[in-house]
């Protein structure tokens, strides 16, 4: 197993020669730590670029707009997918995009972040992509991760943005008790979370699954820039980003969902349900609580459904389907609770419910009845694992780690895989 902790090869002792002055203890350490790899903030600022079609090596999510599927290459950029014909999709181009892990698409404008900052770029001619706006530092704390088995050294913020991170063996001196170093680290893996759903379509904005954090309202972007801050983006004008508006929050979120005039945000310890009458200023309605779990959560008119997992972050929690009766908008509760494996994203049409259990697959249920979920299951594809969904026009488009799945659910009692797009190595 690698060393977490430093190694002390020497201890100095430094007594001065001279009567009366101050004695000085140092010890000199060796120890193997991550190293934070620069690049200037001029060269990151003119990286973006659109290039031939490139292999899916690490998908993260899916958004889908105008018979085009966007899929998120984790922290490298985007796949463009011609999905005119979901039973043969084809990869028409590639979005360099550093640090990109989400995305939203209102109008002809897609907005996404990379690294720290939010851009927007125009893709009227989608073969011809160009950047627009960017709003500088929004996500300050973003950096890639390194590797978990050591520390993080500290780093300079003025010599660039970090995109990456390189194990190295440091030598120094220091005063006994101080470490020297400080966890400094964004984890891009607590920001898979959700966006517009086929419930929240308007013709005018895409459609993503349930694993974002952003979500578009109109002329208006609901972003989680940090675990506990949601701010608001007015993106009216895509080369005039504007923060309106900042709100921390005393929870960890993780998810954005949207449902006509209210938010709903799953965060690790419950799920937010804010207002949005005023759009650029959203307030808090009421709360629902659950134990520690990673949380993403979809809406019907009348339930929210959650999904809690255990997982690297998601300490103390269960694996479970949570049904919240959402009737009384201020006095959420549980309407019952279902066992599941290792539950991610999900997504609601109609009277189905689809979610990604992790390893054991996809799952599809019945949810007329929501105290009789568990025993309405309509079809179960195993043994492969599922991170998120998108239900649209009868076309559920699944992203996993090994591909991007397709299936015709247009007759519920005879739900057929009609395409899979791989991953290079699966």
């Amino acid at each position: 197993m690698k060393n977490l902790l430093y190694r002390t090869i020497t201890l100095a002792l430094l007594t001065a020669a001279f009567s009366g002055c101050k004695d000085n203890t140092f010890e000199r350490v060796t120890y193997e730590a991550n190293v934070p790899v620069y690049m200037s903030f001029s060269d990151f600022r003119t990286s973006f670029a659109k290039s031939e079609p490139q292999e899916i090596k690490v998908p993260g999510k899916i958004y889908f707009k105008d018979n085009y599927l966007f899929v998120n290459e984790y922290a490298k950029g985007i796949h463009i997918i011609d999905n005119s014909d979901p039973s043969d999709p084809k990869k028409i181009g590639f979005y360099k995009i550093l640090g990109n892990i989400d995305m939203a698409i209102r109008g002809n404008t897609l907005f996404t972040d990379s690294y720290i900052d939010l851009v927007s770029i125009d893709i009227t001619d989608i073969n011809n992509p160009v950047e627009k706006g960017r709003l500088k530092n929004i996500f300050p704390e973003i950096v890639p991760e390194g590797d978990k088995w050591y520390p993080y050294l500290n780093v300079d913020k003025t010599k660039g943005v970090i995109v990456d991170w390189e194990v190295k063996t440091i030598t120094e001196e220091r005063e006994p008790g101080d470490y020297g170093w400080k966890l400094m680290r964004g984890d891009f893996i607590s920001f898979m979370a959700s966006a517009e759903t086929a419930g929240n379509f308007n013709g005018s904005t895409g459609v993503a699954g349930s694993m974002a954090r952003f979500m578009l309202n109109d002329q208006y972007l609901y972003l989680i820039a940090l675990p506990w801050r949601l701010k608001t983006v007015d993106v009216t004008t895509p080369s005039q980003l504007i923060v309106k508006d900042s709100v921390d929050v005393p929870r960890s979120m993780e998810t954005l969902y949207r449902m006509g005039n209210k938010l709903f945000i799953g965060t690790t310890t419950g799920m937010l349900i804010y207002d949005i009458n005023i759009p650029e200023k959203p307030v808090q309605i009421s709360s629902y609580n659950h134990i520690t779990a990673c949380d993403p959560v979809v809406v019907d008119d009348k339930y929210a459904y959650v999904t809690l997992r255990t997982g690297n972050r998601c300490t103390n929690g269960s694996n479970l389907l949570e049904v919240i009766d959402i009737s009384s908008i201020a006095n959420p509760y549980m309407v019952k609770s279902y066992p599941m494996y290792n539950p991610h994203g999900l997504g609601v049409d109609g009277d189905l419910l689809f979610i990604c259990d992790g390893d054991a697959g996809l799952k599809v249920y019945d949810k007329s009845d929501p105290l009789q979920i568990l025993n309405n299951q309509v079809a179960h594809y195993k043994d492969f694992n599922t991170f998120d969904v998108i239900p649209f026009n009868n076309i559920l488009m699944l992203i996993g780690e090994d591909g991007i799945y397709q299936y015709d659910y247009s007759d519920p009692k005879n739900i057929r895989q009609i395409s899979h797009l791989k991953v290079v190595g699966k």
